[in-house]
């Protein structure tokens, strides 16, 4: 027979603040889960509405909901606390206008169980707002959806987010191993992702939908300055930085395939970080054989060979980008090894 537990074998962790309006479903979605070894650390952030007393009527019946109440400091100091209180073996995320499907935690444990040598699984999430309203929201969802593989995640960190945050599942000695979030003028989950990918921690995520995914007007990535776009690129360009000089030698020159001007803006944002761009590529006829930023723009045939040259495609468009990647493998490159896809 099997012997109790000291400790939780997971640890739900969920910071909020004035969440009364959806803090009980949330709740309830953890307590409905199949796999019933574990915690649910609430970290209340300095609520002002009734969510505190919601809380303590939950926690009353349910010995393992804890309730952390602490000074308003934000979504960082409230997660690091949350972290820091925990006693499962895993931590899962989870926000507090989120629901968690039954077989959530028991899929995500199990997966990690079976593979040692993955850090953190997340899984596929139904986009629970307006496709019409937030299309482009729910384009973003449907893409992480798409990537599924430890590959397809590492490869695409640098197009945008490729986990949504309150689906992960990690193992807490990877806070121990690679330090948990950190506060800036950035996405706390995305700068949290860069660099453990940067540090070699394998992600995956499970293809069964297990987490519902609200898209309400007050959250903090519609509202937040560290959520604006300038703040992901900016994040971007450090981490691609850091990419380049570990995987590739200093002979191999880096081209960006897009001239225009938001893309050189953006790419701009390496030269910051020590990284050298010698060119770029275009299909613009109007851009073709002039320089801007002091360095040409040349066609897709006149890159440079293979071996001495590496690209990063800045452009954002979802089909272009497609397209481009179909190209530079059309040439013998590897994605991985001979460009990257940046957006």
């Amino acid at each position: 027979m099997r012997q109790k537990r000291e400790m939780p074998l997971v640890s739900v962790v969920m910071p909020l603040h004035n969440a009364a309006t959806t803090v009980a479903r949330a709740v309830a979605s953890v307590q409905t889960q199949t796999l019933a070894d574990w915690e649910l650390v609430v970290v209340d952030d300095g609520s002002t509405d009734t969510t505190r007393e919601i809380l303590l009527e939950y926690a009353l019946n349910d010995p393992r909901l804890r309730v952390l109440n602490i000074a308003r400091h934000g979504i960082v100091a409230a997660l690091n606390e949350g972290i820091a209180a925990a006693n499962g073996e895993f931590i899962a995320r989870m926000d507090a206008d989120d629901e968690s499907h039954p077989q959530r935690l028991a899929a995500q444990v199990e997966y990690l169980q079976k593979h040692a040598a993955c850090g953190l699984v997340s899984c596929a999430v139904a986009f629970g707002g307006d496709r019409t309203k937030s299309a482009g929201y729910a384009l973003h969802v449907d893409w992480t959806n798409s990537l599924l593989t430890p590959e397809q995640i590492a490869l695409n960190r640098f197009v945008e987010a490729p986990l949504a945050h309150p689906s992960v599942l990690f193992r807490r000695t990877l806070v121990e191993d690679h330090g948990g979030y950190r506060e800036g003028n950035f996405p706390e989950d995305y700068e949290l992702w860069l660099r453990w990918l940067d540090a070699g921690v394998e992600m995956a995520k499970l293809p069964e939908t297990l987490l519902t995914w609200h898209d309400l007007p007050g959250r903090l990535s519609r509202c937040d300055a560290r959520y604006a776009v300038e703040a992901f690129y900016q994040l971007k360009a450090k981490w691609i930085a850091a990419w380049l000089r570990r995987e590739l030698p200093p002979s191999r020159e880096i081209w960006v395939w897009g001239a225009g001007r938001p893309t050189r803006q953006r790419a701009a944002k390496l030269a910051e970080h020590g990284v050298r761009v010698a060119g770029y590529i275009d299909i613009d006829a109007k851009k073709i054989g002039h320089r801007v930023g002091g360095v040409p723009v040349v066609a897709p045939q006149k890159l440079p060979p293979v071996h001495t040259s590496f690209v990063l495609s800045y452009v954002g468009n979802r089909g272009a980008r497609e397209d481009i990647r179909r190209q530079l493998r059309a040439t013998g490159r590897s994605e991985g090894r001979d460009f990257l896809v940046c957006a």
